[in-house]
């Protein structure tokens, strides 16, 4: 899609809006924040009951800024994506980055990271900082389901179309219906979640010509399957 074509479509004409109402929001809600941060560093050791409730009612504020700047911050990635800048990689290279990045916090929990990445995987186009943003929500969503002595296993391979990502964790698993909503903005079954990490990741994935799908068993765990095309002819690299 061109630019004017962009520019004429309702769609991006509110996605743009609300980006900018989302900038809007964050200014006085760091202004809220650092002020909160001042008033807690002035009760810092709060002595009488009025000081200590004083406190408590600080601490509140301080919890709802985070949690709002972090709605944001998901939001402006999520309306923000556009054209991305594709170049030849391989999908091995991003799943192994990813997978390092949770190592310790895998270890804290306990649950164990396979991997059975296919050394002869052929390369794709790809956008090595969306994609990555991408399985990152994919991870941490699998790890935060997956409880200690539990496995997430990542499995690439070749299929007739393209390359595949498996992503499985032996975790609780979801239901049919929330499996059904995971991927609609807003959407959320955890404390203070925003709804717009798996919805931001598959933007993303079908952002790189690929899709994504999800089967998951109560007590069993749950699977991601991720497929990207390859092109017939790579461009040359410079």
């Amino acid at each position: 899609m061109d630019d004017s074509a962009e520019e004429s479509d309702p769609y991006y004409e509110l996605a743009k809006l609300a980006g900018s109402l989302a900038h809007e929001i964050k200014n006085p809600l760091s202004v809220i924040r650092m002020n909160m941060d001042l008033l807690a560093e002035d009760l810092d050791d709060p002595e009488t009951p009025t000081e200590r409730r004083a406190m408590g009612k600080i601490r509140i504020v301080q919890q709802q800024c985070t949690r709002l700047e972090t709605l944001l911050n998901d939001f402006l990635r999520f309306s923000s994506l556009r054209d991305l800048r594709l170049s030849p990689g391989n999908l091995n290279d991003q799943v192994d980055r990813v997978l390092n990045l949770f190592e310790v916090q895998a270890a804290k929990q306990e649950v164990e990271i396979n991997r059975y990445l296919d050394p002869d995987l052929p390369h794709i186009l790809l956008d090595e900082h969306t994609l990555q943003a991408a399985l990152l929500n994919l991870v941490k969503n699998a790890l935060e389901a997956t409880p200690p002595g539990a496995q997430v296993t990542a499995q690439t391979q070749t299929t007739t179309t393209g390359v595949r990502l498996v992503l499985v964790d032996t975790g609780t698993g979801i239901d049919n219906r929330t499996a059904a909503k995971m991927f609609e903005a807003f959407y959320s079954t955890k404390d203070g979640g925003s709804g717009l990490g798996l919805p931001t990741a598959q933007k993303i994935i079908t952002a790189h010509g690929g899709r994504i799908a999800v089967q998951s068993e109560l007590g069993r765990g749950t699977q991601f399957i991720v497929d990207f095309p390859v092109p017939k002819r790579l461009p040359e690299e410079t």
